[in-house]
């Protein structure tokens, strides 16, 4: 009884430790945003890698997305004879929840963990602490362009995952439900969905800062070697799931009061 309960109070003190380490990192960022002084190199290098080269494996996932919400339906669809209801479902759970969801940990799987291990990286081979010795905040010049580059760049992929997923969801309408694509979309329009599709991407820009302060605090606070980078990564993947989950339903239930 005496260990469980140790052990309880390890994993609770190291849970706050690392909600401390995130909120004493995202105060920093915020800080350091302004006056912006990050290098416009580092910042165009931070929305090429997060946000270009994420695009096709987004557009995949929602494109999938979508198709899966039709299918899924299709069922229903059949026995009620309910064709009228095919476009503003699909289009109220892609734009609203499962769309956001679905490419902000695609984009943590991939973006996120590859900015802890180049981080962690920077961290092991005394990168980092050269920059220091030079006076150049890491956090300026290292975090602030990735925090602002996931931000942003999250927010355009989720309204790119979100036409792609209209279009995959129309497309498997129209071959396994023969409702023509022009009736889909007719359907969407007049469902009148423009919440939906603002709290969606409201919901990308908070995932896109999510991941970015969580892939940031683990790469810069790594410790042990090459075996320490693989577990920030992998801290840094699971920490930021659940963040993802968290913030969507802070913000689902902040937009339901409003």
């Amino acid at each position: 009884m005496k260990r469980n309960i140790e052990r309880l109070g390890r994993v609770v003190l190291s849970s706050l430790h690392v909600v401390g380490g995130l909120s004493i990192l995202f105060g920093k960022i915020l800080v350091a945003l302004f006056p912006p002084q990050s290098d416009l190199r580092e910042t165009w290098r931070a929305f090429y890698k997060v946000g270009v080269l994420s695009a096709p494996i987004v557009v995949l996932t929602a494109i999938f997305t979508g198709a899966i919400m039709v299918i899924q339906s299709g069922h229903f669809v059949a026995q009620t004879q309910a064709t009228s209801f095919v476009g503003w479902a699909a289009g109220f759970a892609v734009l609203a929840e499962i769309g956001p969801i679905l490419i902000g940990l695609m984009f943590s799987g991939r973006v996120g963990a590859n900015n802890t291990a180049e981080l962690g990286t920077m961290v092991v081979t005394e990168q980092v602490d050269a920059l220091r010795a030079l006076a150049i905040d890491p956090i300026r010049y290292l975090t602030v362009p990735r925090f602002v580059a996931m931000v942003v760049m999250l927010f355009l992929l989720t309204a790119l995952g979100d036409a792609f997923a209209l279009v995959g969801g129309a497309f498997t309408a129209d071959i396994l439900l023969d409702i023509p694509m022009t009736i889909f979309f007719q359907q969407v329009m007049e469902a009148h969905l423009l919440d939906e599709l603002f709290l969606g991407l409201v919901k990308g820009s908070m995932f896109g800062m999510t991941i970015a302060v969580v892939s940031c605090y683990f790469g810069l606070n790594v410790e042990g070697g090459a075996t320490g980078v693989g577990r920030a990564v992998n801290a840094s993947v699971v920490t930021a799931a659940i963040g993802i989950f968290l913030a969507d339903l802070v913000v689902g239930v902040g937009w339901s009061l409003l």
